[in-house]
């Protein structure tokens, strides 16, 4: 299909956002890169095969609903239809025990992971709705969180539960328009974010741990495979993690 694939990447500036725009870009697609901060995207945009020629990048807030709104309003202007939203953005939030976690702790987490994904999927399924042809993709980044926690994590973790609801809910009533919505949830991917699993991370026994990590670009080829199906046919969940991480069984 070529140039005339349009997605939306949300957190492009680094990490995953930067892994999974450049697997696209890679593949000819249009990628609007968008985060808080303009110069890392810019950054994401040169390191794309084409440099950035046929992308854009937009600096938006994904937890402000003017700013949203503003962002897809521009990708309808550039292109005039969206055919994939990766719901990229995240933060992990506070680490603490659940009795000292601040109520702006809490609200900032939810305003990015949980309010920031429906914001931006709301807008990008109003786009598929209405578009001719109709349909596209979303694809929301869980976290291992989304089946069970870190110590510590409860902003977080309760977040990613959420967004499987958002997943869920989107791909049943999504399913008249054309849209399909699935959800990867990453475990232990190699990014900024990830860097203190190098160092040791707490167990769920107190102790502390080094885990293992796996290339974030794996987790970018995963969403281009998700990507890259045609409508009829949707991967609802899917997990890629480090092997040897402590997640199946008692560590």
């Amino acid at each position: 299909m070529g140039a005339d694939r349009v997605a939306v990447v949300t957190g492009a500036g680094s990490g995953l956002g930067r892994a999974i725009s450049q697997a696209l870009g890679g593949d000819g697609w249009s990628v609007v890169l968008t985060g808080r901060r303009e110069e890392p995207l810019r950054r994401t945009a040169g390191s794309l095969p084409d440099g950035g020629a046929t992308s854009m990048v937009v600096p938006a807030d994904v937890g402000s609903p003017e700013s949203v709104q503003a962002l897809f309003s521009e990708v309808g202007r550039r292109y005039g239809r969206l055919d994939l939203l990766v719901n990229n953005a995240g933060t992990f939030g506070p680490s603490a025990s659940p009795a000292d976690v601040t109520y702006e702790e809490w609200r900032s987490t939810v305003d990015v992971n949980l309010t920031g994904s429906f914001l931006c999927a709301q807008a990008a399924f109003r786009m598929m709705r209405d578009q001719r042809p109709q349909g596209g993709r979303i694809i929301n980044n869980g976290s291992l969180s989304a089946h069970t926690p870190r110590p510590n994590s409860i902003a977080y973790t309760a977040t990613k539960h959420a967004i499987t609801g958002l997943t869920k809910s989107l791909s049943l009533d999504g399913r008249r328009y054309g849209i399909a919505c699935g959800q990867i949830d990453i475990g232990n991917a190699a990014t900024e974010m990830t860097a203190a699993m190098s160092a040791g991370v707490p167990q769920a026994d107190g102790s502390i741990a080094v885990e293992p990590t796996t290339d974030a670009d794996h987790v970018a080829r995963a969403v281009l495979y998700m990507a890259g199906l045609p409508l009829e046919a949707n991967v609802l969940s899917m997990t890629v993690m480090a092997t040897a991480m402590p997640f199946v069984g008692r560590g």
